[in-house]
């Protein structure tokens, strides 16, 4: 009982205080000071936010058709951030006005940490995806603006700055692996988003080609990772001027153990630049393996093969060592194929009616509008032990493998306008004769 008296007359003890602090404040001529100058800082945000959103197009109304529509859909939706903005940078303009001329600005510098707060949750709320951004945001950036509400933002930043570990020269604080991990987070998070937009934007510029736009998105790539990276080493305090002599040995020792990784990594670039090859080409490799080109990484390009595996190349072996690209500058490619008629064969109907059948295939190229060597043909190969070797070459759009399989359906209907003809399709033979009597018979 005694204990809850004692707690009870702490309470209103700390009622009396907060009371008495109000009404000093209340009676205090500065607080209504303050209180007009936020509010004509506040106006002051709310008419250059208007007047922003006014003047440029790209706010006032939303894109719907046109180039880099995702990017101008993206700024058009920033709109809703120009009024905190806007009214944040009033605010701290107005705040060492207010404190010169009244000696506080305790109510502007607390309308300014509101204005950051409306900000972080406007940001979390429309732009980010990522669960863990938005926690970042919610739970780090809202509290920092509130501490740098109520003043006590640097103090804060002194206490973690002052709990620190010491190594001989080096000192490790509190503050320091705080600031390090959440700009870590933030800076990777950037880098990760910066890359895809970046890339989606150029691989979507329909006047350049594939490969120009494989290198501009590859060296865009390169240059955001560069800059995070140097912007994280900053961030934790690294002095970039010893780090240029560190990584000249560190390079040194590099180039020896990674040499395989670093001449795939300059031979990627070779081939973005020269365009030797570009993503859906049909290759094959010297050693027969074929595959579609589906993806040209800085490391090794990847092919996709008929049958749904994937060849993983290294980028050196097409610098190196000789490979087929089927595709890269003609789609138009010629295919034959052979088989072998009897020797008492008619041969000129039989060519016509092969070189009909060739034609009649939907996929082949065929008609006056080609050159005549792009026509489907059938003529003599040679001679063989058992019949007449036939050459049939015809000429189509693609690949004859995977969803185009034209080589096996032709096969089909050679066969079967072979079979209406009545021409005869031969199987080895042998004679055997027997020299100097008869053949033994079975039992003897």
């Amino acid at each position: 009982m005694e204990d809850a008296n004692i707690l009870l007359e702490k309470s209103q003890k700390w009622l009396e205080m907060a009371w008495k602090t109000i009404a000093d404040h209340a009676t205090d001529p500065t607080l209504y000071s303050q209180g007009a100058i936020t509010v004509a800082a506040l106006f002051i945000g709310w008419v250059l936010a208007t007047y922003v959103i006014s003047r440029i197009k790209i706010f006032r109304e939303e894109p719907t058709t046109g180039s880099l529509l995702d990017m101008r859909k993206k700024i058009h939706s920033m709109q809703v951030l120009l009024l905190p903005i806007a009214c944040a940078i009033a605010l701290g303009f107005a705040t060492p006005i207010t404190k010169s001329l009244l000696g506080e600005a305790w109510l502007v510098r607390g309308a300014q940490g509101i204005a950051f707060v409306i900000l972080a949750y406007n940001i979390a709320n429309h732009f980010l995806s990522s669960v863990a951004m938005i926690r970042i945001l919610k739970w780090i950036g809202v509290p920092i603006a509130i501490l740098f509400m109520i003043g006590l933002l640097d103090d804060v930043v002194a206490h973690l700055d002052g709990v620190a570990i010491e190594v001989g020269n080096i000192r490790v604080t509190l503050y320091a692996i705080m600031r390090t991990l959440v700009f870590g987070i933030v800076l990777l998070w950037l880098a990760r988003v910066s890359n895809v937009t970046g890339q989606r934007v150029i691989r979507n510029q329909g006047s350049l080609d594939s490969g120009t736009r494989e290198v501009i998105a590859k060296l865009f790539e390169i240059a955001v990772f560069v800059v995070i990276f140097l912007l994280l080493l900053n961030v934790m305090g690294i002095d970039l001027t010893a780090l240029a002599v560190f990584g000249g040995a560190l390079g040194v020792g590099l180039g020896f153990g990674l040499q395989q990784i670093a001449s795939n990594f300059i031979s990627g670039i070779i081939i973005l630049l020269d365009r030797t090859i570009t993503i859906g080409d049909f290759i094959e490799l010297e050693d027969g393996r074929t595959g579609t080109l589906r993806e040209l990484t800085m490391r090794s390009a990847t092919l996709e093969t008929f049958d749904g595996k994937d060849i993983m190349v290294p980028n050196e072996r097409f610098i190196t060592t000789a490979f087929t690209n089927w595709t890269h500058n003609n789609q138009k490619q010629r295919y034959s194929l052979h088989l072998e008629v009897a020797y008492k064969t008619d041969l000129e109907p039989m060519f016509e009616r092969i070189r009909d059948v060739c034609a009649s295939h939907p996929s082949v190229l065929s008609g006056e509008q080609y050159p005549i060597e792009e026509r489907p043909d059938a003529e003599i190969e040679g001679f063989a032990d058992s019949g007449i070797k036939i050459l049939v070459e015809f000429w189509m759009e693609g690949i004859d493998d995977g969803k185009n399989r034209v080589g096996g359906d032709l096969y089909l209907m050679i066969w079967m306008a072979l079979k209406e003809m009545g021409v005869e399709i031969p199987f080895p033979q042998r004679e055997v004769k027997v020299v100097g009597g008869e053949m033994p018979r079975a039992g003897d």
